[in-house]
């Protein structure tokens, strides 16, 4: 089997985003001379640098022409080492050999007639539990608070939990710092790095309080900073919220000093966790080494694919730390986060993106997946088991690169 071509489509799907101006998922499709395509995705659909992505792949596109699909290794590695660039890592990079190497898989699965998480050793775990992802932005495709889509009050915070749990899920993740209650819609001045102020500080607790007490007991709420704050807030804020009961603590400082999320680490008593920005194992090494993260999230599009992530997962588990694929993408980015998340022992929480029940982004695809009660299952078809819709690629942004 060879590669004989690959498409590189950006997708129209709507704007889900809230906050954003962009969302412009990314998708190849390597074709072989046998007939078996494979899909992946590059992991810039959000936030500014889409074009590049488009760009970068492409330029790899070039490279794997010619070659045996089922060779994922060797041509992880020849991107990695022959085009000056891979050695280099970073976003863009990382990204556009992320999407060519979930294709591979995709393929690989196919033509073997198994899913891909059996080819990453089988499954360890055969429902994954899941939290509902950034809820200051509300949940699900209705008004929790009517008038409302974004939350500004503890009330509306203790609305959108209550609304999460009644769609069965017993995890959420929030952003306590990401709106201000200056603006309606959450803008104004606010200050999110050095010391705080009283009123932030206080303003988040009471909103994480307010989804304690709707919540009771049995919820785990995640606190999700974005790297919004510096080393001096999140210290000081997350010392704030330990009383509350944290599942853990999300980006809370750069991802590009590890010696900074170590201080984070030292100071404040719930488990921190990051990973979206860190790329390919060379980047998530000083971080297992100094102890300072205890829940890694590679991002399956960026970090280097579906080959880069499992090695990620499991470099993090012999140092005891938790792993979960951070997602944040389109359904063939979910599909690729599930199949490692089956196969990997140190498996913690799945992420569901408030974006993902956007009904423009769930019909780009073939298959709507979606978690019943708080819990996802493996999808069970050859490869990845997920692929845009006809419709989808006829209205895409697409360049073919062939021999």
């Amino acid at each position: 089997m060879k590669i004989t071509s690959v498409d590189c489509m950006i997708i129209d799907s709507g704007n889900p985003c809230q906050g954003r101006n962009t969302w412009n998922p990314i998708i190849v499709r390597v074709n072989t001379d046998e007939g078996v395509c494979g899909f992946g995705e590059v992991g810039m659909a959000y936030g500014k640098g889409f074009r590049a992505g488009f760009g970068m792949v492409q330029d790899f596109a070039e490279v794997i022409l010619g070659e045996d699909p089922m060779r994922i290794e060797k041509i992880w590695d020849k991107i990695y080492r022959k085009t000056f660039w891979g050695l280099g890592g970073g976003t863009v990079v990382s990204a556009g050999m992320s999407a060519i190497d979930i294709a591979l898989w995709d393929i690989k699965g196919k033509a073997l007639g198994v899913p891909v998480y059996q080819l990453l050793g089988g499954k360890t775990n055969d429902k994954l539990r899941t939290y509902a992802s950034q809820v200051q932005f509300g949940w699900g495709n209705d008004e929790v608070v009517p008038g409302k889509k974004l939350m500004i009050t503890p009330e509306d915070y203790a609305a959108v939990t209550r609304a999460a749990m009644k769609d069965g899920y017993t995890a959420v993740k929030v952003d306590p710092l990401a709106l201000s209650n200056r603006e309606p819609d959450g803008r104004g001045p606010w200050k999110t790095t050095g010391i705080l102020s009283e009123e932030a500080v206080e303003l988040a607790y009471d909103r994480v309080a307010a989804m304690r007490e709707a919540g009771g007991r049995d919820l785990d709420i995640i606190i999700e900073l974005h790297s919004y704050t510096d080393t001096i807030s999140a210290v000081q804020l997350g010392q704030r919220l330990e009383r509350l009961r944290i599942y853990y603590l999300e980006e809370p400082c750069t991802p590009l000093n590890d010696k900074n999320m170590l201080e984070v680490h030292r100071q404040v008593n719930i488990p921190i966790a990051s990973g979206e920005r860190i790329y390919q194992r060379t980047g998530f090494r000083p971080f297992l080494e100094n102890r300072s993260l205890q829940v890694v999230q590679p991002d399956v599009c960026l970090c280097g694919g579906i080959s880069e992530a499992k090695k990620i997962c499991d470099m993090a588990n012999a140092y005891d730390c938790a792993a979960q694929i951070h997602v944040c993408g389109s359904p063939i980015s979910k599909a690729a986060a599930l199949h490692i998340e089956a196969a990997i022992p140190n498996f913690i929480i799945h992420e569901h993106h408030k974006w993902a029940l956007h009904p423009d982004g769930r019909a780009t695809c073939k298959y709507d997946y979606q978690p019943v009660d708080g819990y996802y299952e493996v999808p069970e078809l050859p490869g990845l088991g997920q692929e845009l819709t006809e419709e989808t690629i006829r209205k895409a942004q697409m360049v073919t690169i062939r021999q």
